[in-house]
């Protein structure tokens, strides 16, 4: 079954589930104020979805509750050199963004703010986003800081989004580094659960972007990127989605004796994986944008509460401080 089968007759998807996709791509409204273009540059949905797992894994290598100045600007840090790094992508892209519906409100698109702005506005908040993690965390923590938007920019946007199939796997990389942040925010190094964590969302980013892909298909086809589901039959990106989501779940129990997690992870891991495996199933027998967009929204509070269960699981092993 091409793509074109499955998604041709184009069911109603929920109007909560349609807004939420578009928000999580920093396309939602349409700013109409120069400062809420220069804030929807940094695609704050994105920037939000990043810290949701910064602070566990803080508390991970914390095994505890970390001084919660460190947590404050550890995220105030990794907020701005997302939203930099989110704000030279749009830069980028900004020619196809005019192409694809879900992104022809963005500031760039629409003139609200010009390119030249746009550049030193990113690099701006890089800068002092750098300086704010080497000054309260340390060098490493800036480095990678650094060295993801450096990933995101040059290897996904300039290059691979538009050349390769594997975009989205090879530059999801650089969402998942901010686990490594936060680590080494902590601890000054990055151990084996660190790399563990950061497998879990290079692993998680595949099925979450694909599922939204089906559902946004033809813009990616006007505007010829090559998302998986735009250039393959749509049981060969199912298959796609369904072994990186098996290899997620089983990471994510490797997770448990690795970085010595308890009962609350371990039973959370098994049941979360447990649906969303139900759900990528639900979609192989019912192919369509509606049911594609139920995954996208399940993966986000996938990814959400097993973050949320490792914070859970270490403040009950060890208490708060």
């Amino acid at each position: 079954m091409g793509i074109s089968m499955a998604v041709g007759a184009r069911p109603l998807v929920p109007s909560r589930l349609a807004r939420r996709a578009l928000s999580h791509n920093g396309s939602g409204r349409r700013p109409t104020t120069v400062i809420g273009g220069y804030i929807a540059l940094t695609k704050p949905r994105i920037v939000e979805l990043l810290l949701v797992t910064t602070v566990p894994t803080m508390v991970l290598a914390q095994k505890g509750w970390p001084a919660t100045w460190l947590v404050v600007l550890t995220l105030v840090g990794g907020s701005l050199a997302a939203g930099g790094a989110n704000a030279l992508n749009m830069v980028i892209d900004r020619d196809i963004d005019k192409l694809m519906e879900r992104t022809q409100g963005r500031p760039l698109v629409t003139g609200l703010i010009a390119p030249r702005n746009a550049v030193i506005f990113a690099w701006i908040l890089e800068i002092v986003a750098f300086a704010i993690l080497w000054v309260s965390a340390n060098l490493l923590s800036a480095l990678l800081t650094f060295s993801a938007t450096m990933f995101y920019v040059v290897i996904y946007s300039v290059w691979l989004k538009r050349t390769s199939r594997q975009n989205i796997v090879i530059g999801g990389a650089a969402g998942a580094v901010p686990v490594l942040v936060g680590w080494s925010a902590v601890t000054n190094q990055v151990s084996w659960a660190a790399f563990l964590l950061f497998l879990l969302i290079f692993l998680w980013t595949p099925p979450h972007f694909w599922a939204l892909a089906i559902r946004h298909s033809d813009d990616y086809k006007a505007a010829q990127v090559p998302m998986l589901p735009t250039v393959v039959p749509m049981k060969q990106t199912l298959w796609a989605m369904l072994r990186y989501t098996v290899a997620l779940v089983v990471a994510s129990l490797i997770l448990l004796p690795v970085a010595d997690l308890g009962v609350i992870y371990g039973v959370s891991a098994a049941v979360l994986g447990a649906f969303f495996l139900l759900g990528i199933g639900y979609l192989w027998r019912t192919p369509t944008e509606a049911v594609s967009m139920r995954v996208f929204s399940y993966s986000i509070s996938y990814i959400s509460l097993l973050f949320g269960a490792i914070t859970v699981d270490v403040l009950v092993k060890y208490g708060v401080s």
